[in-house]
């Protein structure tokens, strides 16, 4: 379906057509006409399929007939959930490419950053207000929400908000607003919780899914390395060397792992950072920035930091650690092989780690392919191919050892290859 052929404004048509679009995504076909009618809305599709625009050009639509072009007194009529600081700012991004033809004014706030800004912001009046689930209550609790002119309700990402702990937040946040709302609920898989969460509190909604529940997409191939744990780091430099990988995504499971990795990148002369939960938000968005301007090669992530990672046309996501989530395997790999594109994922398995592949591959309903040439695989008893670790771990020494720890410093100042 054609954009042109949807009952929206010129104004929203108008910036749809600046941006690029033409054609509506499955998604976007099945859930814009259902919001424009007012209707409540559970909507399942995987990332990457265009679901942000699905909520958001309709809300817009309505929200322009209501405000018009006028620059009339600001009241928040439309407020959208988000479960990380990275997803609520590219929501933001997302309303201000459509409002670019109204005087709809929108303000994203979350939490870890000073609070005086985002209260200006909303003394000064917006129209949609995109919020971590956290700070729209402190700052609801201090007086500066108002929702007696509310008129939307979107909760994105609600499965991640239930893996977060947010799910009673956001349990708070619906019982503040008018009951009268329109409520949108959009997640990339459907659990128990969640379906509990729409029986709850959304009116007659509308079940939209545009593909098989958690699944993954076509355009991206898989590979595994059954690796041990203590080489992970050492396949994945021999990797990105012997292959020149550039803009590849890599996903680890604790924020300690995400600086120790890219510390082993850096040492073996990689452009590569880390993005998680400890860094300010002005060091997160300006490590984004130098990913996607291709200033850096080579970005690690947590779960929790790259959920909302908009990336366009990265061919690669590595999987360091696998999750024991199927579900948050899908998100991964969603950040690859998006509008039509090809994409690769590798994943790393550690013998503990046995059980959540087989697990995926439940989950995804076929095998994935593991890789035979692979210098760091499981071993019993000896460990193989010394040469190979030993060029991307070059000291060899081990925690606790008094006499690696002075060969180490005895060799401190001597020129090492990285």
């Amino acid at each position: 379906m054609k954009f042109i052929e949807l009952k929206l404004s010129n104004n929203v048509l108008e910036a749809i057509n600046d941006i690029g679009y033409t054609d509506t995504t499955p998604i976007q076909e099945k859930v814009i006409p259902d919001v424009i009618s007012g209707n409540d809305i559970v909507g399942c599709a995987q990332t990457g399929t265009g679901k942000t625009a699905a909520f958001s050009i309709p809300l817009i639509n309505s929200l322009h007939r209501i405000v018009g072009s006028e620059k009339k007194v600001k009241y928040i009529r439309t407020v959208v959930l988000a479960p990380t600081r990275e997803l609520a700012q590219q929501l933001a991004e997302n309303f201000d490419y459509f409002t670019k033809y109204t005087s709809i004014k929108s303000l994203v706030i979350y939490g870890g950053v000073n609070q005086v800004p985002q209260v200006n912001k909303l003394k000064e009046g917006v129209d949609v207000l995109i919020a971590t689930p956290g700070r729209f209550l402190d700052l609801y609790k201090q007086g500066f929400i108002n929702l007696n002119h509310m008129h939307h309700l979107v909760i994105d990402e609600a499965d991640l908000m239930l893996d977060m702990g947010f799910i009673n937040d956001v349990k708070k946040v619906i019982k503040l607003t008018p009951e009268n709302r329109q409520t949108l609920l959009f997640s990339a898989t459907m659990p128990l919780e969640v379906r509990e969460l729409a029986d709850e509190f959304l009116t007659r909604p509308k079940y939209i899914s545009v593909d098989p529940i958690s699944s993954a997409s076509d355009n991206v191939s898989h590979k595994a390395y059954l690796v041990e744990k203590a080489d992970k780091r050492n396949l994945l430099n021999h990797l990105i060397k012997t292959n020149e990988l550039k803009n590849v995504l890599v996903f680890v499971r604790t924020k300690q792992s995400a600086d120790a990795t890219k510390d082993s990148l850096l040492k073996n002369g990689f452009k590569a950072d880390s993005i998680h939960g400890d860094k300010s938000q002005a060091a997160r968005n300006a490590v984004l920035e130098s990913f996607k301007n291709k200033e850096i090669d080579i970005l690690i992530a947590t779960d929790v930091a790259a959920r909302g990672i908009d990336i366009e046309g990265l061919p690669m996501v590595i999987n360091l650690d696998l999750p024991n989530i199927p579900e948050t395997f899908v998100h991964r790999i969603g950040r690859t092989g998006r509008a039509g594109a090809l994409g690769l994922a590798i994943s790393f398995c550690s013998k503990d780690e046995k059980v959540y592949l087989t697990d995926i591959e439940k989950h995804l309903r076929f095998k994935i392919k593991i890789v035979k040439d692979n210098p760091f695989p499981w071993r019993e008893g000896e460990a193989v191919k010394k040469d190979f670790r030993k060029k991307y771990n070059p000291n060899g020494s081990k925690a606790g050892n008094s006499n690696s720890r002075k060969s180490e410093n005895s060799k401190k100042n001597k020129k090492r290859w990285y």
